[in-house]
Protein backbone atom coordinates (compact mmCIF):
# COMPACT_ATOMS: atom_id res chain seq x y z
CA UNK A 1 0.00 0.00 0.00
CA UNK A 2 0.95 3.22 -0.76
CA UNK A 3 1.36 5.86 2.54
CA UNK A 4 -2.11 7.46 3.19
CA UNK A 5 -2.23 11.16 2.79
CA UNK A 6 -2.94 12.94 6.29
CA UNK A 7 -5.98 14.78 6.22
CA UNK A 8 -5.24 18.95 6.68
CA UNK A 9 -7.68 19.11 9.26
CA UNK A 10 -6.75 16.49 11.61
CA UNK A 11 -3.45 16.63 12.92
CA UNK A 12 -3.71 12.61 14.08
CA UNK A 13 -3.60 11.55 10.31
CA UNK A 14 -6.94 9.84 10.64
CA UNK A 15 -8.61 9.30 7.21
CA UNK A 16 -12.24 10.43 7.30
CA UNK A 17 -12.89 10.40 3.84
CA UNK A 18 -11.42 6.86 1.69
CA UNK A 19 -12.85 6.47 -2.10
CA UNK A 20 -13.46 2.87 -3.44
CA UNK A 21 -13.97 1.69 -6.64
CA UNK A 22 -15.28 -1.50 -7.37
CA UNK A 23 -14.10 -2.92 -10.71
CA UNK A 24 -14.35 -6.59 -11.46
CA UNK A 25 -13.26 -8.69 -14.34
CA UNK A 26 -15.35 -10.16 -16.75
CA UNK A 27 -18.07 -7.38 -18.18
CA UNK A 28 -20.31 -8.97 -20.94
CA UNK A 29 -21.62 -5.95 -21.85
CA UNK A 30 -18.14 -4.59 -23.18
CA UNK A 31 -15.52 -7.38 -22.84
CA UNK A 32 -12.75 -5.46 -20.93
CA UNK A 33 -14.77 -2.10 -20.22
CA UNK A 34 -12.65 -1.16 -16.97
CA UNK A 35 -9.77 -1.07 -18.79
CA UNK A 36 -11.10 0.37 -21.80
CA UNK A 37 -9.46 3.56 -23.01
CA UNK A 38 -11.37 6.99 -23.06
CA UNK A 39 -8.68 9.61 -24.12
CA UNK A 40 -5.87 7.12 -24.06
CA UNK A 41 -6.62 6.35 -20.19
CA UNK A 42 -8.29 3.47 -18.96
CA UNK A 43 -11.59 4.33 -17.22
CA UNK A 44 -10.51 2.56 -13.86
CA UNK A 45 -7.38 5.43 -13.95
CA UNK A 46 -9.68 8.18 -14.93
CA UNK A 47 -11.58 7.37 -12.14
CA UNK A 48 -8.66 6.71 -9.86
CA UNK A 49 -7.06 9.93 -10.69
CA UNK A 50 -10.50 12.12 -10.70
CA UNK A 51 -10.51 10.78 -6.69
CA UNK A 52 -7.29 11.67 -6.25
CA UNK A 53 -7.58 15.35 -7.31
CA UNK A 54 -10.40 16.08 -4.97
CA UNK A 55 -8.82 18.03 -2.13
CA UNK A 56 -11.60 16.14 -0.02
CA UNK A 57 -10.89 12.77 -0.29
CA UNK A 58 -8.06 11.22 1.86
CA UNK A 59 -7.34 8.00 0.70
CA UNK A 60 -7.99 5.86 -2.57
CA UNK A 61 -8.71 2.23 -3.18
CA UNK A 62 -10.09 -0.30 -5.51
CA UNK A 63 -11.22 -3.51 -5.17
CA UNK A 64 -11.10 -5.95 -8.09
CA UNK A 65 -10.52 -9.65 -8.88
CA UNK A 66 -8.89 -9.16 -12.37
CA UNK A 67 -4.67 -8.80 -11.82
CA UNK A 68 -4.79 -6.02 -15.15
CA UNK A 69 -7.31 -3.56 -13.62
CA UNK A 70 -5.63 -3.87 -10.17
CA UNK A 71 -1.85 -2.89 -12.18
CA UNK A 72 -3.60 -0.49 -14.16
CA UNK A 73 -5.15 1.01 -10.76
CA UNK A 74 -2.05 0.74 -8.66
CA UNK A 75 0.12 2.66 -12.04
CA UNK A 76 -3.06 5.43 -11.29
CA UNK A 77 -2.30 5.83 -7.70
CA UNK A 78 -4.53 4.12 -6.05
CA UNK A 79 -4.31 1.64 -3.16
CA UNK A 80 -5.57 -2.42 -4.11
CA UNK A 81 -7.86 -4.50 -2.24
CA UNK A 82 -8.25 -8.22 -3.94
CA UNK A 83 -11.96 -8.64 -4.25
CA UNK A 84 -13.08 -12.76 -3.38
CA UNK A 85 -14.30 -14.52 -6.30
CA UNK A 86 -17.62 -14.67 -4.84
CA UNK A 87 -18.09 -11.16 -4.74
CA UNK A 88 -16.90 -10.87 -8.02
CA UNK A 89 -19.58 -12.89 -9.92
CA UNK A 90 -22.81 -10.95 -12.30
CA UNK A 91 -25.27 -11.36 -9.36
CA UNK A 92 -22.72 -9.95 -6.87
CA UNK A 93 -23.38 -6.14 -5.67
CA UNK A 94 -21.37 -3.13 -5.31
CA UNK A 95 -22.69 -2.88 -1.88
CA UNK A 96 -21.27 -6.36 -0.80
CA UNK A 97 -17.77 -5.17 -2.50
CA UNK A 98 -17.88 -2.05 -0.75
CA UNK A 99 -18.37 -3.60 2.70
CA UNK A 100 -16.00 -5.82 2.34
CA UNK A 101 -13.38 -2.80 1.45
CA UNK A 102 -14.19 -1.39 4.20
CA UNK A 103 -13.29 -4.38 6.57
CA UNK A 104 -10.19 -4.96 4.94
CA UNK A 105 -9.18 -1.13 5.27
CA UNK A 106 -10.08 -1.43 9.10
CA UNK A 107 -8.13 -4.39 9.46
CA UNK A 108 -5.38 -2.01 7.82
CA UNK A 109 -5.83 0.83 10.77
CA UNK A 110 -8.80 3.12 8.81
CA UNK A 111 -11.83 3.82 9.82
CA UNK A 112 -13.58 6.20 7.68
CA UNK A 113 -16.55 8.82 8.68
CA UNK A 114 -16.92 8.53 4.65
CA UNK A 115 -17.12 6.61 1.66
CA UNK A 116 -17.35 7.56 -1.42
CA UNK A 117 -18.47 5.15 -3.69
CA UNK A 118 -17.21 5.66 -7.73
CA UNK A 119 -18.09 3.85 -10.93
CA UNK A 120 -15.13 3.44 -13.23
CA UNK A 121 -17.70 3.10 -15.72
CA UNK A 122 -18.52 6.90 -15.69
CA UNK A 123 -15.28 9.00 -17.55
CA UNK A 124 -16.18 12.50 -17.11
CA UNK A 125 -16.12 12.70 -13.34
CA UNK A 126 -15.28 16.07 -12.01
CA UNK A 127 -13.20 16.07 -8.80
CA UNK A 128 -14.59 19.78 -8.15
CA UNK A 129 -18.19 18.11 -7.83
CA UNK A 130 -16.48 15.19 -5.79
CA UNK A 131 -15.48 17.89 -2.98
CA UNK A 132 -19.14 19.20 -3.02
CA UNK A 133 -21.03 16.16 -2.40
CA UNK A 134 -18.53 15.23 0.50
CA UNK A 135 -18.62 18.50 1.96
CA UNK A 136 -22.29 18.20 2.81
CA UNK A 137 -22.30 15.10 4.18
CA UNK A 138 -19.16 15.80 6.65
CA UNK A 139 -21.32 19.17 7.52
CA UNK A 140 -23.65 17.13 8.58
CA UNK A 141 -26.19 17.89 5.61
CA UNK A 142 -27.20 14.66 4.13
CA UNK A 143 -26.25 10.67 4.83
CA UNK A 144 -26.04 10.16 1.21
CA UNK A 145 -25.19 12.74 -1.71
CA UNK A 146 -25.49 10.69 -5.24
CA UNK A 147 -24.86 12.46 -8.59
CA UNK A 148 -27.38 13.30 -10.81
CA UNK A 149 -28.52 15.31 -13.59
CA UNK A 150 -32.24 17.28 -13.80
CA UNK A 151 -34.80 15.60 -15.87
CA UNK A 152 -38.13 17.02 -17.45
CA UNK A 153 -38.55 14.33 -19.72
CA UNK A 154 -42.01 12.74 -19.81
CA UNK A 155 -41.69 8.97 -19.20
CA UNK A 156 -43.75 5.70 -20.40
CA UNK A 157 -44.25 2.24 -19.52
CA UNK A 158 -45.56 -0.30 -22.19
CA UNK A 159 -47.86 -3.02 -21.06
CA UNK A 160 -48.88 -5.76 -23.02
CA UNK A 161 -52.28 -5.65 -22.25
CA UNK A 162 -52.66 -2.10 -21.73
CA UNK A 163 -50.37 -0.43 -24.55
CA UNK A 164 -48.76 2.77 -23.41
CA UNK A 165 -49.10 4.57 -20.97
CA UNK A 166 -47.68 7.68 -18.94
CA UNK A 167 -45.34 6.89 -15.88
CA UNK A 168 -44.83 10.50 -14.52
CA UNK A 169 -47.14 12.44 -16.40
CA UNK A 170 -51.05 12.71 -17.58
CA UNK A 171 -51.07 12.25 -21.16
CA UNK A 172 -53.87 14.57 -21.67
CA UNK A 173 -52.39 17.05 -19.83
CA UNK A 174 -48.42 18.39 -21.35
CA UNK A 175 -47.38 21.46 -19.22
CA UNK A 176 -44.95 23.43 -20.85
CA UNK A 177 -40.84 22.43 -19.23
CA UNK A 178 -40.61 25.38 -17.01
CA UNK A 179 -44.21 24.75 -15.63
CA UNK A 180 -42.94 21.48 -14.20
CA UNK A 181 -41.07 20.63 -11.69
CA UNK A 182 -37.52 18.43 -12.62
CA UNK A 183 -37.10 15.20 -11.44
CA UNK A 184 -33.64 13.75 -11.03
CA UNK A 185 -31.67 10.98 -13.16
CA UNK A 186 -28.89 9.50 -11.31
CA UNK A 187 -25.62 9.22 -13.23
CA UNK A 188 -24.31 6.47 -11.41
CA UNK A 189 -20.81 7.92 -10.99
CA UNK A 190 -20.77 8.56 -7.58
CA UNK A 191 -22.53 8.11 -4.16
CA UNK A 192 -20.81 9.46 -1.01
CA UNK A 193 -22.13 7.77 2.07
CA UNK A 194 -21.63 8.14 5.59
CA UNK A 195 -19.69 4.70 6.73
CA UNK A 196 -22.02 3.65 9.81
CA UNK A 197 -25.12 4.48 8.04
CA UNK A 198 -23.97 2.47 5.77
CA UNK A 199 -22.92 -0.22 7.71
CA UNK A 200 -25.98 -0.59 9.11
CA UNK A 201 -28.52 -0.60 6.22
CA UNK A 202 -26.47 -2.62 4.10
CA UNK A 203 -27.51 -0.77 0.48
CA UNK A 204 -26.49 2.85 -0.74
CA UNK A 205 -29.68 4.98 0.41
CA UNK A 206 -30.76 5.53 3.94
CA UNK A 207 -31.33 8.33 6.43
CA UNK A 208 -31.25 11.50 4.60
CA UNK A 209 -30.62 11.44 0.87
CA UNK A 210 -30.17 14.51 -1.34
CA UNK A 211 -28.59 14.82 -5.19
CA UNK A 212 -25.50 16.30 -6.33
CA UNK A 213 -26.55 17.78 -9.92
CA UNK A 214 -23.47 17.52 -12.29
CA UNK A 215 -23.40 18.98 -15.98
CA UNK A 216 -25.49 17.26 -18.21
CA UNK A 217 -21.87 16.25 -20.36
CA UNK A 218 -20.23 14.48 -17.41
CA UNK A 219 -23.46 12.45 -17.09
CA UNK A 220 -22.41 9.35 -19.61
CA UNK A 221 -22.11 6.22 -18.72
CA UNK A 222 -20.17 3.62 -20.28
CA UNK A 223 -22.34 0.32 -20.95
CA UNK A 224 -22.60 0.14 -24.42
CA UNK A 225 -19.44 -0.05 -27.31
CA UNK A 226 -21.56 2.99 -28.95
CA UNK A 227 -21.02 4.53 -24.95
CA UNK A 228 -17.51 4.39 -25.88
CA UNK A 229 -17.49 5.93 -29.26
CA UNK A 230 -19.47 8.74 -28.00
CA UNK A 231 -16.56 9.28 -24.89
CA UNK A 232 -13.96 9.02 -27.53
CA UNK A 233 -15.36 11.77 -28.93
CA UNK A 234 -16.51 14.31 -26.42
CA UNK A 235 -12.65 13.23 -24.57
CA UNK A 236 -10.61 16.00 -26.19
CA UNK A 237 -13.24 19.30 -25.27
CA UNK A 238 -14.45 17.93 -21.56
CA UNK A 239 -11.22 16.51 -20.13
CA UNK A 240 -9.25 20.30 -20.15
CA UNK A 241 -12.34 21.30 -17.74
CA UNK A 242 -13.06 18.18 -15.93
CA UNK A 243 -10.21 17.22 -14.90
CA UNK A 244 -8.96 20.10 -13.54
CA UNK A 245 -8.79 20.03 -9.53
CA UNK A 246 -8.78 23.48 -7.06
CA UNK A 247 -5.19 23.77 -6.26
CA UNK A 248 -5.57 26.48 -3.47
CA UNK A 249 -1.54 26.33 -1.91
CA UNK A 250 0.35 29.05 -0.67
CA UNK A 251 4.10 27.79 -2.48
CA UNK A 252 5.06 25.90 -5.08
CA UNK A 253 8.19 23.90 -5.22
CA UNK A 254 9.92 22.09 -7.84
CA UNK A 255 12.61 19.70 -8.40
CA UNK A 256 15.32 20.66 -11.30
CA UNK A 257 16.33 18.26 -13.15
CA UNK A 258 13.83 16.45 -15.29
CA UNK A 259 11.10 19.56 -14.30
CA UNK A 260 12.86 22.27 -15.43
CA UNK A 261 14.94 20.87 -17.69
CA UNK A 262 14.24 17.42 -19.83
CA UNK A 263 16.28 15.59 -18.01
CA UNK A 264 18.69 15.31 -20.68
CA UNK A 265 22.54 17.53 -21.01
CA UNK A 266 24.91 18.28 -23.54
CA UNK A 267 28.01 18.27 -22.68
CA UNK A 268 31.01 19.79 -25.15
CA UNK A 269 34.52 18.40 -25.58
CA UNK A 270 35.61 20.84 -22.51
CA UNK A 271 33.13 18.59 -20.14
CA UNK A 272 30.52 22.00 -20.02
CA UNK A 273 27.44 20.88 -19.55
CA UNK A 274 24.32 22.48 -21.36
CA UNK A 275 20.96 22.11 -20.31
CA UNK A 276 16.93 22.98 -21.91
CA UNK A 277 14.66 25.15 -20.31
CA UNK A 278 11.19 26.36 -21.33
CA UNK A 279 10.95 29.78 -21.91
CA UNK A 280 6.77 29.38 -21.03
CA UNK A 281 8.17 27.49 -17.54
CA UNK A 282 10.14 31.37 -17.00
CA UNK A 283 6.82 32.98 -17.81
CA UNK A 284 4.74 30.62 -15.61
CA UNK A 285 7.39 31.35 -12.52
CA UNK A 286 7.13 35.09 -13.31
CA UNK A 287 2.72 34.99 -12.93
CA UNK A 288 3.70 33.32 -9.55
CA UNK A 289 6.12 35.82 -8.26
CA UNK A 290 4.08 38.53 -9.65
CA UNK A 291 0.94 36.88 -7.58
CA UNK A 292 3.49 37.10 -4.30
CA UNK A 293 3.56 32.82 -4.07
CA UNK A 294 6.83 32.06 -3.22
CA UNK A 295 8.91 29.45 -5.31
CA UNK A 296 11.77 27.18 -4.33
CA UNK A 297 13.92 24.92 -6.85
CA UNK A 298 14.96 21.78 -4.62
CA UNK A 299 17.60 20.28 -6.61
CA UNK A 300 20.23 17.15 -5.15
CA UNK A 301 22.29 18.59 -8.58
CA UNK A 302 25.22 20.47 -7.57
CA UNK A 303 25.76 22.21 -10.93
CA UNK A 304 25.80 25.87 -11.15
CA UNK A 305 23.42 25.92 -13.89
CA UNK A 306 20.97 25.02 -11.41
CA UNK A 307 21.63 28.52 -9.30
CA UNK A 308 21.91 30.41 -12.35
CA UNK A 309 18.46 29.25 -13.55
CA UNK A 310 17.13 30.05 -10.51
CA UNK A 311 18.62 33.52 -10.41
CA UNK A 312 17.41 34.01 -13.82
CA UNK A 313 14.20 33.52 -12.72
CA UNK A 314 14.21 35.46 -9.28
CA UNK A 315 13.41 32.53 -6.75
CA UNK A 316 14.93 30.66 -3.93
CA UNK A 317 17.15 27.77 -4.83
CA UNK A 318 18.66 24.81 -2.24
CA UNK A 319 21.25 22.26 -3.89
CA UNK A 320 22.86 19.54 -3.33
CA UNK A 321 20.37 18.46 -1.39
CA UNK A 322 20.32 14.62 -0.43
CA UNK A 323 17.11 14.46 1.50
CA UNK A 324 14.29 16.38 -0.01
CA UNK A 325 11.54 15.69 2.20
CA UNK A 326 14.13 17.09 5.40
CA UNK A 327 15.04 20.38 3.36
CA UNK A 328 11.55 20.86 2.42
CA UNK A 329 10.24 20.51 5.85
CA UNK A 330 13.06 23.03 7.02
CA UNK A 331 12.10 25.80 4.66
CA UNK A 332 8.46 25.51 5.15
CA UNK A 333 9.02 26.08 9.09
CA UNK A 334 11.48 28.57 8.55
CA UNK A 335 8.86 30.48 5.50
CA UNK A 336 6.21 29.69 8.12
CA UNK A 337 4.26 28.09 5.32
CA UNK A 338 2.45 24.84 6.48
CA UNK A 339 3.02 21.91 4.91
CA UNK A 340 -0.49 20.61 3.05
CA UNK A 341 -0.16 24.04 1.66
CA UNK A 342 2.87 22.79 -0.73
CA UNK A 343 2.26 22.00 -4.00
CA UNK A 344 5.72 20.38 -5.05
CA UNK A 345 6.60 19.10 -8.57
CA UNK A 346 8.66 16.20 -9.27
CA UNK A 347 9.69 13.67 -11.33
CA UNK A 348 12.22 10.84 -10.05
CA UNK A 349 12.93 8.80 -6.84
CA UNK A 350 14.61 11.51 -4.86
CA UNK A 351 11.99 13.74 -5.29
CA UNK A 352 9.38 10.77 -3.41
CA UNK A 353 9.93 12.25 0.23
CA UNK A 354 8.83 15.84 -0.40
CA UNK A 355 6.13 14.25 -2.59
CA UNK A 356 5.17 12.19 0.50
CA UNK A 357 5.07 15.18 2.22
CA UNK A 358 3.16 18.42 0.52
CA UNK A 359 -0.49 18.82 0.48
CA UNK A 360 -0.27 18.69 -3.10
CA UNK A 361 2.37 16.47 -4.88
CA UNK A 362 2.40 16.84 -8.29
CA UNK A 363 4.18 14.74 -11.43
CA UNK A 364 5.17 15.67 -14.85
CA UNK A 365 4.07 13.59 -17.73
CA UNK A 366 7.09 11.94 -17.65
CA UNK A 367 7.63 11.11 -14.33
CA UNK A 368 8.26 7.37 -13.49
CA UNK A 369 5.68 5.39 -12.32
CA UNK A 370 6.45 5.96 -8.39
CA UNK A 371 6.06 9.31 -8.51
CA UNK A 372 2.95 9.42 -10.70
CA UNK A 373 1.33 6.90 -8.13
CA UNK A 374 2.31 9.41 -5.00
CA UNK A 375 0.73 12.82 -7.25
CA UNK A 376 -2.41 13.81 -6.79
CA UNK A 377 -2.03 15.28 -10.15
CA UNK A 378 -0.06 14.17 -12.98
CA UNK A 379 0.48 16.96 -15.57
CA UNK A 380 -0.39 16.99 -19.35
CA UNK A 381 3.57 18.67 -20.40
CA UNK A 382 6.62 16.95 -19.98
CA UNK A 383 9.42 18.09 -18.17
CA UNK A 384 11.09 21.00 -19.92
CA UNK A 385 8.32 21.39 -21.98
CA UNK A 386 5.92 23.25 -20.02
CA UNK A 387 4.96 21.44 -16.97
CA UNK A 388 6.19 24.12 -14.35
CA UNK A 389 3.90 26.83 -16.67
CA UNK A 390 1.17 24.31 -16.46
CA UNK A 391 1.59 23.91 -13.03
CA UNK A 392 1.75 27.60 -12.41
CA UNK A 393 -1.61 28.23 -14.29
CA UNK A 394 -3.46 25.67 -12.37
CA UNK A 395 -2.38 27.25 -9.26
CA UNK A 396 -3.16 30.87 -10.12
CA UNK A 397 -6.65 29.49 -11.20
CA UNK A 398 -7.60 27.89 -8.05
CA UNK A 399 -6.59 31.22 -6.15
CA UNK A 400 -9.22 32.83 -8.73
CA UNK A 401 -11.58 30.34 -7.61
CA UNK A 402 -10.87 30.43 -3.85
CA UNK A 403 -11.10 34.61 -4.60
CA UNK A 404 -14.04 34.60 -6.25
CA UNK A 405 -16.04 32.35 -3.67
CA UNK A 406 -15.32 33.93 -0.92
CA UNK A 407 -16.54 37.26 -2.81
CA UNK A 408 -19.67 35.78 -4.04
CA UNK A 409 -23.00 36.62 -1.74
CA UNK A 410 -24.21 33.60 0.18
CA UNK A 411 -26.48 31.02 -1.73
CA UNK A 412 -30.23 30.84 -0.74
CA UNK A 413 -31.04 28.10 0.96
CA UNK A 414 -31.00 24.11 -0.42
CA UNK A 415 -34.60 23.87 -1.43
CA UNK A 416 -36.41 20.81 -0.73
CA UNK A 417 -38.66 18.18 -1.84
CA UNK A 418 -40.73 17.08 0.82
CA UNK A 419 -42.00 13.49 0.94
CA UNK A 420 -45.84 12.44 0.49
CA UNK A 421 -47.64 12.07 3.35
CA UNK A 422 -47.39 7.87 2.77
CA UNK A 423 -43.89 7.88 2.69
CA UNK A 424 -43.85 9.88 6.27
CA UNK A 425 -44.97 7.39 8.00
CA UNK A 426 -41.75 5.24 7.18
CA UNK A 427 -38.88 6.42 7.92
CA UNK A 428 -38.99 9.87 5.12
CA UNK A 429 -36.55 9.83 2.45
CA UNK A 430 -35.68 13.58 1.76
CA UNK A 431 -33.65 14.89 -1.77
CA UNK A 432 -32.24 17.97 -1.51
CA UNK A 433 -30.45 19.57 -5.18
CA UNK A 434 -27.47 21.63 -4.83
CA UNK A 435 -25.63 22.89 -8.21
CA UNK A 436 -22.45 21.48 -9.65
CA UNK A 437 -19.50 23.53 -11.05
CA UNK A 438 -21.00 24.13 -14.56
CA UNK A 439 -18.82 22.42 -17.79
Amino acid sequence: MDPERSHPDDPAGRQPVVAVVPARGGSKGVPGKNLAPVGGIPLIARAVRAARAAARIDRVAVTSDDEAIAEAARDAGAEIIARPIELSGDAASSESALLHALEQLALAGSDPEVLVFLQATSPFIDPRDLDLAVARVLDGEADVVFSAVESHAFLWRRDASAGTTGVNHDAAHRPRRQDREPEYRETGAFYVLRVDGFREAGHRFFGRVEVQLVPEAHALEIDRPADLAIAEALAPTLDGRAWQPLLDVDAVVTDFDGVHTDDTAIVGDDGVELVRVSRRDGAGVARLRAAGIPVLILSAERHPVVGARAAKLGVEVLQGIADKGAALADWAERRGIRLDRIAYLGNDLGDLPALALAGWPVAVADAIPEVRRRARLVLSRRGGDGAVRELADAVLAGRAAVGAAADAPAAPPTPSIPPDAAAAEAKPVTVTVTEGVPA
